[in-house]
């Protein structure tokens, strides 16, 4: 028999209410302010995963996924005469999104959109439906994959700090990815309920795989295995309807597991109107961001008029930051090592005075000044920074040949939700991202549309534009129909 985690609702279970919060949130529920993040999280995401699709993995990926069929398709983003079933084209724009790991971040700590938006975009393509997904559609199905996450997050201490032992992408996200397709489906709420269940099994990706280049296919399974549900459930595959519930279900991933029954809907209040979201301005796991910004202040005692670090002056090196292993590598060897290594990309910032997108190719890790500067690097893990992204701080110290020490400190860095950028770095950091793939008017274009999305009265026009121009042949192909049910997510 399973053991049940005592909620506080009367004759409610805690998947139950995740499945009325799912099925019964309206357009009306939006807030001003929900909306306004969340198109600034849909713009950032689509911009990293065009970027994304320049990389080695998303190639693997690609060549994988060619292998399956279907009557319905779904284009891959940059890739005007690609197309793929709804949920292969979910994971491999999943998987380009996170391919930098340069997607948002949100606390406690998960990457919310990529798991989400690819698996709406394939969606919105695919399906025929009437009327089409309206932007405000989007957004609502959106926001709701994002509220999962963040709920089910809240429901454990451990989920607070930065994770050890399961990958959060893959386990929210994946479920996250569930609601929004369900939302986007018109399942019914028992179907939504079901599709919950669907998810957890498909749910989990351990962190031993960080730094490689499978941990972007933890993001594109969540987004393909969300559609996978969503679409089981609707022809009838069922579940554990307590699948959130027992310590046997979703409290397997989570050690000090306490769920909790979901307000009503009549005070329903959204996370993301409570936290924003961190957006990264270059692709690196976001701990290397407070030690990014420490470094370029401490470079600024070292370096004037435009010279250059003098490398053989600097005798040692201190950081110090929280003792999380897994971003804790005094040698990287690739791309996804160096993104996920406190000590490089505090000697890339030092040497350049920023870290950017050419900071990780393999010929600037392996510069001889950055082998030369990691060897003095060390770390030191003071008890009161903790292993949190809200709380976390890094210190940068350095001692020159002459006994002279410089040190400054950062609490929280730019682009941090204490902190966000700018929309306009926002939009730069998009154009600078998507015009690598597409074209410099349809990368205005999208800018146009995401700002007003809420306007836009068929949303799979954002899909057209991600696809880059298109073949001629490609106009004259009709798309065999799937029977739905009927959507009125408004």
């Amino acid at each position: 028999m399973h053991e049940t985690i005592e909620n506080t609702g009367l004759n409610q279970s805690v998947t139950e209410s995740f499945a009325k919060m799912i099925h019964g949130l309206k357009v009306e529920h939006l807030t001003d302010g929900v909306i306004q993040r969340s198109k600034r999280m849909i713009l950032d995401t689509l911009g990293v995963g065009l970027l994304g699709t320049s990389t080695e993995v998303f190639y693997k990926v690609s060549q994988y996924s060619k292998i399956y069929t279907s009557n319905l398709s779904s284009t891959v983003w940059g890739q005007p005469d690609f197309k793929l079933p709804p949920a292969y084209a979910a994971f491999v724009n999943g998987v380009a999104i996170h391919s930098m790991d340069f997607d948002d971040t949100w606390h406690p700590a998960t990457h919310p959109s990529g798991a989400v938006l690819p698996a709406l975009m394939a969606l919105s393509e695919a399906l025929p439906q009437s009327p089409k997904f309206s932007g405000l559609d989007l957004l609502l199905a959106f926001n709701i994959g994002i509220e999962v996450q963040g709920r089910l997050m809240h429901f454990s201490k451990e989920a607070n700090d930065i994770p050890k032992r399961f990958h959060p992408p893959s386990v929210v996200g994946t479920l996250g990815s569930a609601a929004a397709a369900s939302k986007f489906l018109g399942l019914s709420l028992t179907k939504c309920q079901e599709a919950l269940a669907i998810a957890v099994s498909h749910a989990g990706a351990p962190m031993a795989n960080a730094a490689t280049q499978t941990k972007p296919l933890h993001v594109g399974n969540a987004a393909r295995h969300g559609v996978e549900a969503a679409f089981l459930a609707m022809l009838g595959l069922q579940g554990n309807k307590q699948i959130l519930d027992t310590e046997v279900g979703f409290g397997a991933f989570y050690a000090n597991y306490s769920p909790k029954v979901l307000p009503t809907l009549e005070s329903h209040t959204w996370l993301l109107d409570e936290q924003n979201v961190a957006f990264k301005r270059f692709p690196a796991h976001l701990a290397t961001h407070w030690v990014a910004d420490a470094a370029a202040s401490v470079r600024k005692h070292l370096v004037r008029d435009g010279a250059p670090l003098p490398v053989d002056s600097i005798r040692r090196i201190v950081l110090r930051i929280p003792d999380v292993r897994y971003v804790n590598r005094p040698c990287p060897d690739s791309e996804h090592e160096a993104r996920h290594s406190f000590q490089y990309v505090a000697c890339t910032t030092l040497l350049d005075g920023t870290a950017t997108v050419q900071s990780f190719h393999k010929a600037q890790i392996d510069r001889p000044q950055v082998r030369q500067l990691l060897r003095k690097v060390e770390l030191e893990h003071p008890l009161d920074n903790l292993p949190s992204f809200n709380t976390l701080y890094c210190e940068v110290s350095i001692t020159l040949q002459d006994g002279a020490t410089f040190t400054e400190r950062v609490n929280t860095f730019y682009g941090h939700w204490r902190r966000p950028l700018s929309q306009e770095d926002l939009q730069d950091k998009f154009r600078a991202n998507a015009c690598r793939t597409l074209p410099d008017d349809k990368v205005e274009s999208l800018l146009r549309i995401i700002e007003k999305l809420e306007d836009v009265e068929d949303c799979s026009l954002l899909t057209t534009l991600l696809k880059g121009p298109c073949p001629p042949e490609e106009a004259s192909k009709s798309t065999p129909h799937l029977i739905l049910p009927s959507h009125n997510l408004s």
